[in-house]
C-alpha cells in the first residue's frame, strides 16, 4: 500500500507545480483540469503524510527503547503510535476505494408490476409514493415521465426522475425485485398473498455520455390519455421512441406539449441505452446474461415487505426493520445507509485481498 500512497503524493506535488506554472495560468481548460485533479486528491494527501510521519516516528521510538534513559518515554510513544497507525490505515483504505463516477448523478427510476396481478400493481404505486416521499424528505425535485394506470388504482408501470446531485449514490441499491406479503384489498377470505414488483434505478445520462443517431430511432406520436393531455385529446402530444438496434421502447405523455414529452422520452432512452451498454459489458466479462432486475420471479427478491408482521427484510445484507408504516412513507435512509456501508466494506475487502 505504501507504494500506492507514494504515487498519489507525488502526483499531488506535480499538480501543485503545474498550477504554479505561468504557462498554465493563461489556459483556462488546463487550469480546470488541474484544479479538478487536485480536488480529487486533497482529502487523502494530508492523511498519507500523517500516516508516513507516524511510521517514521514509530521506528525512531522503537530505536530509543534501547536507551535506558528514554525507555519509559519511548514505550509510551510506541504504544500510542501502534494504536493510531491502524486507524490511519483504515481511513486511507476507505479513501482509496474507487468512486463510482455515476454516484453524483440524478436518477431515472422505473417501477413495474411483476407477479401477482392487481395486487402487484397496487404495490407498484405504493413503492412510487415511498420514493416520492423520500425525495420530499431530502427536498429533492421529482417528476413523473410515464404512469400506466391499472385497475383499481394500481400501476402497471411508472417511470419518474429525481433531479438531485448524489441521488444515484443513495438509490442505486434499490434495483431488483421487491416482494410484498399481505392480505390484498380484493381478498375477502383474509388470505395472505405474495406479489412482486421490479425496480430499476438508472443514472441520468448527459448527451456526451451516449450519442443517439437519428437513423437509429423511430419517433411516433399518439393522443395523450394522461391528466396533462385530457383537454387536448384530439392533438397527438404523447411521444413513443423506438431504438431500432436494441428494440428499447420509451413513451412519454405526462407533459402538455409534444416537444416537452419528446425531451423527457429522449432522456429516459439515453439512460436506458447507457445501462444497456453497461449490462452488456458486465455480461461479457462474467459470461452471464442476467439483467439488472431479473425476471420478477418471487425467488429473485432483494427485499420483502411483510405487512402482517410489520417487517421489512433486505435479503442481501440480512437486515430487518420493524416500521412498515413509516418505511412506506419514505423513512428509508437507515436501510439505504446500511446498503452503502455493505458496498463500501466489500470494496475495502477487495482492496485488502489485492494488497495481500
Amino acid at each position: 500500500m505504501l507504494e500506492k500512497l507514494e504515487e498519489i503524493e507525488q502526483r499531488f506535488d506535480q499538480i501543485e507545480l503545474q498550477l504554479q506554472d505561468p504557462n498554465n495560468a493563461t489556459n483556462p481548460s488546463e487550469l480546470q483540469r488541474l484544479g479538478k485533479a487536485q480536488a480529487e486528491l486533497e482529502n487523502i494527501v494530508p492523511i498519507i503524510r500523517e500516516y508516513k510521519k507516524a511510521l517514521k516516528d514509530l521506528g525512531e521510538a522503537e530505536e530509543m527503547m534501547g536507551d535506558p534513559e528514554f525507555k519509559e518515554m519511548a514505550f509510551e510513544e510506541v504504544t500510542r503510535l501502534k494504536a493510531e497507525i491502524p486507524a490511519l490505515e483504515d481511513r486511507l483504505k476507505a479513501l482509496l476505494v474507487p468512486r463510482d463516477p455515476k454516484d453524483e448523478k440524478s436518477v431515472i427510476i422505473e417501477i413495474r408490476a411483476a407477479a401477482g396481478g392487481e395486487e402487484a400493481a397496487l404495490f407498484a404505486n405504493e413503492l412510487y409514493r415511498m420514493y416520492a416521499r423520500y425525495a420530499e424528505r431530502r427536498r429533492w425535485k421529482y417528476e413523473i415521465v410515464e404512469h400506466e394506470e391499472s385497475g383499481i388504482g394500481g400501476a402497471g408501470r411508472i417511470v419518474f426522475t429525481i433531479d438531485a446531485k448524489g441521488a444515484f449514490s443513495q438509490l442505486k441499491h434499490e434495483s431488483g425485485v421487491h416482494r410484498v406479503q399481505r392480505v390484498p384489498k380484493t381478498e375477502s377470505s383474509g388470505r395472505i398473498h405474495t406479489s412482486t414488483v421490479t425496480v430499476a434505478v438508472l443514472p441520468e445520462v448527459e448527451n456526451v455520455d451516449v450519442q443517439i443517431k437519428a437513423d437509429d430511432i423511430e419517433v411516433s406520436t399518439f393522443c395523450s390519455s394522461s391528466a396533462g393531455g385530457q383537454h387536448m385529446q384530439k392533438n397527438e402530444t404523447a411521444i413513443r421512441i423506438i431504438h431500432k438496434p436494441t428494440g428499447i421502447v420509451v413513451t412519454c405523455q405526462d407533459e402538455r406539449s409534444q416537444q416537452q414529452n419528446k425531451l423527457k422520452a429522449t432522456a429516459v432512452l439515453r439512460a436506458k441505452l447507457y445501462d444497456y451498454e453497461l449490462q452488456k459489458m458486465e455480461a461479457e466479462r462474467s459470461g452471464m446474461r442476467k439483467g439488472q432486475i431479473g425476471s420478477g420471479d418471487r425467488s429473485e427478491k432483494i427485499r420483502t415487505y411483510n405487512f402482517p408482521q410489520s417487517r421489512i427484510t433486505d435479503h442481501r445484507i440480512g437486515m430487518d426493520m420493524h416500521n412498515t408504516v413509516t418505511f412506506m412513507d419514505g423513512d428509508i435512509q437507515e436501510m439505504l445507509d446500511a446498503l452503502s456501508q455493505d458496498e463500501q466494506a466489500k470494496k475495502l475487502a477487495s482492496i485488502e485481498d489485492t494488497a495481500a
